[in-house]
């Protein structure tokens, strides 16, 4: 019984060695296709491109790439930006309204703005950019302005004796440092820069709702709005839903009948995998030093 067993070994090893690498090339032939199929173009039908703004913004690489692809198809006649966000980060918020534009002006694409549960400050700020902007009643959105949080640590150093030691070469070099209080010279500076990033805020939103400055300056004191509310102040142009949004979206490019939508794909990551299974495995830490400008509607 051994002898006949024993040829069958390294036969059945070896259809599994086989059956191993044709399993391991149609995972790469799928990566592969999925890294170079385009997202979009199908010849001969009009699609809406969809692309999700959510969470706290905080990087606009994604999107921007996103809107970049939808505005090259030729298959892509508008663009959905549904926006589920209470803001982010300055940059990343501006970067993304400025592709928004890139995508209206120089692409010639339809972007219409479908604001979620929120859509404020920094999302506002990206829906602003766009053609038509559909809010629900009941969403969250506005908070026109700009917030900067820095924490002073002085006191509790003392407490547990240690000292902030701080070099440098110029006089408000360490502006903002948590290891001093704050002086008046310091406040009126960092409040010069909030003034003015809160200046860009407004003309982008006069500009994009086609609003006066001076119009603007009075909602942009951080308030919030429903989406009903937004609507008596101009700074959206329809109530309704994402469906509604869609068929708005096909009405002003001449889709006829149920338009078709298309999501970029989720491109594959091993860095992405790999957080993902880490994730809830190691603790987080999410202490930042430094200034932080942000268009974030303060929880």
């Amino acid at each position: 019984m051994t002898d006949e067993s024993a040829p069958q070994a390294p036969r059945q090893k070896k259809r599994w060695r086989r059956f191993f690498w044709l399993a391991l090339a149609g995972v790469a032939l799928l990566f592969a296709a999925n890294a170079l199929l385009s997202d979009a173009d199908v010849p001969g039908k009009d699609r809406i491109g969809l692309i999700r703004v959510e969470g706290v913004i905080l990087d606009a690489k994604d999107t921007v790439a996103d809107l970049k692809r939808f505005g090259d198809s030729s298959s892509v006649k508008a663009i959905v930006l549904r926006i589920d966000s209470p803001g982010g980060g300055v940059v990343p918020s501006q970067e993304i309204h400025d592709a928004v534009q890139r995508v209206r002006n120089k692409q010639n694409k339809t972007v219409v703005a479908s604001m979620g549960t929120v859509a404020a400050s920094g999302g506002y700020y990206i829906a602003a950019a766009a053609d038509r902007i559909i809010a629900n009643p009941g969403t969250l959105t506005g908070s026109i302005g700009v917030i900067m949080e820095l924490v002073n640590l002085e006191g509790l150093l003392k407490k547990v004796g240690v000292e902030g030691v701080v070099v440098k070469s110029g006089h408000y070099k360490d502006i903002g440092s948590p290891f001093r209080k704050m002086g008046a010279d310091d406040r009126r500076i960092l409040q010069s820069v909030m003034d003015d990033v809160h200046d860009q805020f407004i003309e982008a939103v006069a500009e994009g709702r086609s609003l006066d400055v001076a119009a603007v300056r009075t909602l942009a004191d951080g308030r919030i709005f429903t989406g009903r509310q937004a609507l008596d102040a101009k700074l959206v142009d329809e109530l309704g839903d994402l469906d509604d949004a869609v068929r708005i979206a096909a009405d002003m490019v001449g889709i006829e009948g149920e338009p078709t939508l298309v999501e970029p794909k989720k491109r594959f990551s091993i860095r992405e995998l790999i957080d993902s299974r880490m994730q809830g495995l190691l603790p987080t830490f999410d202490f930042q030093t430094g200034i932080q400008l942000k268009y974030l509607m303060a929880f």
